[in-house]
């Protein structure tokens, strides 16, 4: 984690970023502890004419989790269901554990009720 200025810094000089780059700026934001990085970032690609996938709503959710956002997880779930990922089983966990560790866990129980498949990580 010690290198993330040095990503962002690489993120900022690739003149054209696809979502991929995206991600794993995002993603390294979230696995830091820099969730209200991985967060700006997050908004500023959708302000790019970016579109999210499930990669995307995996990192940003991690960075809700970590910071306890349950508002912007509300926010970020919307995007989710409107971009059709909601069935998506690591959209779905990640729902899930950001609910569970923000307290809402009927809002983790509901997600999971809904998931049309589910695993390992689901269920614990």
């Amino acid at each position: 984690c010690g290198s993330i200025q040095h990503a962002r810094c690489v993120f900022d000089k690739v003149p054209k970023q696809d979502v991929v780059l995206w991600n794993v700026m995002i993603g390294g934001y979230a696995r830091c502890g820099h969730g209200r990085d991985a967060l700006q970032l997050f908004w500023q690609m959708q302000g790019e004419s970016l579109k999210p996938d499930q990669v995307t709503f995996v990192n940003t959710l991690k960075a809700c989790t970590s910071l306890g956002s349950l508002e912007q997880g509300y926010q970020i779930h919307d995007q989710i269901i409107k971009s059709e990922f909601e069935s998506n089983i690591f959209v779905g966990n990640a729902l899930i554990d950001m609910y569970a560790k923000s307290g809402s866990i009927d809002h983790a129980r509901h997600v999971f009720d809904k998931m049309p498949d589910r695993n390992v990580v689901s269920w614990t």
